[in-house]
């Protein structure tokens, strides 16, 4: 928090000072390329990418769903246009204005630098630190102070009520999508719930081998409504939620033929055409059966108001990605381009825990079918998904005794 408490204190002083007005920076629907390092305030506005880079900090800018950030350490502020919210640290705080675009820079009203700040005292210095942190008492400052002199080391209690991510790796979530009315995508002779109920089946029974707890969504072929199986995962308190799917396009044979391999997806906003239809194919589901709520896609501000709640998984979720990535090497079926994608998948939306909705194969391609419909590729699929899992809770488990957990 030291950054921010360093950079939001120097922005209320600067406030009252008008500094030259910026010149102009080319291309306004990209990042501005900020030269003037003493163009920092005008009329009340401050310039936030300026004053982040004198500060160290990176800024990111993404033009699609018009939002940013500035991030320094493991400190994270972020913005979006036209929105009077900022979210630091995972905590969301109301502004006097939202942030504007003028010539071309991104300004921020100087009186919402303000509430961003609270400072405390700490034994002779003055320490500011961000109102997303949790200020420490007199008394408990004090008895800090003390100790950290001592030979013996500070005991470091443990959470009490670990959340998912956090804790240790224990309950698997399988979801086999679609199934009963919705037979999913359709291959030449294969339905996509068919297959991933397969597959789903022997995953659990990997799993417990290894000696995970896991529950499937659906273990027969039955509709289960998208918004539901998040549901069911977050009552089962879930370490780890993975849906599975089979990919499929529309055209000729030739072009099928071509297109091929399996894809990872975690739930963020998407950074392709490609993934935003594949999303609104997976989403469809729940507007064609008349789900509450039901949408295929999310807007920018639905994005931005997800963030907070998704940034206590999103780094899990691509750590498991990686996991899978690995797991699957020398496998059958290939990695799709990068393999890894993110989209606005509504089954993820509700998921209280990382997760990740999982293509793994082409069902409209004959190669990738054919092998999909064995026993011997399902178990294979199976298997290399258990391998991940069991390396993601070992890799969660020397991150937790990095931290003394």
């Amino acid at each position: 928090m030291k950054f921010l408490g360093k950079m939001l204190a120097v922005l209320g002083l600067v406030a009252t000072t008008l500094w030259a007005a910026p010149e102009a920076s080319p291309a306004a629907n990209k990042s501005p390329s900020p030269t003037d390092s003493k163009a920092i305030v005008t009329a009340g506005k401050v310039d936030i990418e300026v004053f982040a880079k004198k500060q160290n900090a990176t800024f990111h800018w993404y033009p699609v769903q018009k939002t940013f950030s500035l991030v320094a350490g493991r400190d994270t502020v972020k913005f979006a246009m036209g929105l009077p919210y900022a979210h630091v640290n995972g905590k969301s705080i109301q502004l006097k204005s939202a942030p504007e675009l003028l010539d071309n820079r991104i300004w921020i009203d100087s009186v919402d630098t303000k509430k961003l700040l609270v400072k405390k005292a700490v034994s002779s210095s003055s320490v500011a630190i961000s109102s997303a942190a949790t200020p420490a008492s007199s008394t408990s400052v004090a008895k800090a102070s003390s100790s950290s002199t001592a030979t013996n080391p500070i005991a470091i209690a443990k959470p009490k009520n670990e959340t998912a991510g956090t804790r240790e790796v224990k309950t698997i979530v399988i979801d086999p999508g679609h199934g009963g009315k919705d037979s999913g995508a359709l291959g030449a002779k294969a339905q996509e719930k068919d297959i991933v109920l397969a597959v789903g089946k022997l995953l659990k029974k990997e799993l417990e081998k290894e000696g995970f707890k896991v529950k499937m969504t659906r273990d027969k072929d039955v509709f289960i409504e998208l918004g539901q199986r998040a549901n069911l995962a977050n009552g089962w308190d879930g370490d780890l939620f993975i849906s599975l799917h089979c990919n499929a396009i529309d055209g000729k044979p030739e072009q099928k033929k071509q297109v091929k391999g399996y894809h990872i997806y975690v739930l963020r906003a998407p950074e392709s055409e490609e993934d935003k239809a594949i999303a609104r194919r997976e989403n469809k589901v729940a507007t064609l059966y008349g789900e509450k709520n039901a949408k295929e896609e999310l807007s920018p501000i639905e994005w931005f108001k997800l963030e907070a709640r998704l940034e206590k998984y999103k780094q899990n979720s691509y750590m498991f990605t990686e996991e899978l990535l690995k797991a699957n090497d020398g496998g059958k079926i290939r990695k799709q381009a990068g393999g890894v994608g993110g989209a606005g998948f509504m089954v993820l939306v509700g998921a209280l825990m990382p997760a990740v909705l999982y293509e793994i194969g082409f069902i409209s391609n004959p190669d990738d079918e054919a092998y999909m419909m064995t026993a011997k590729g399902q178990e294979d699929i199976a298997q290399r998904i258990s391998k991940a899992v069991a390396n993601y809770k070992a890799a969660v488990h020397n991150y937790r005794e990095t931290l003394g957990r």
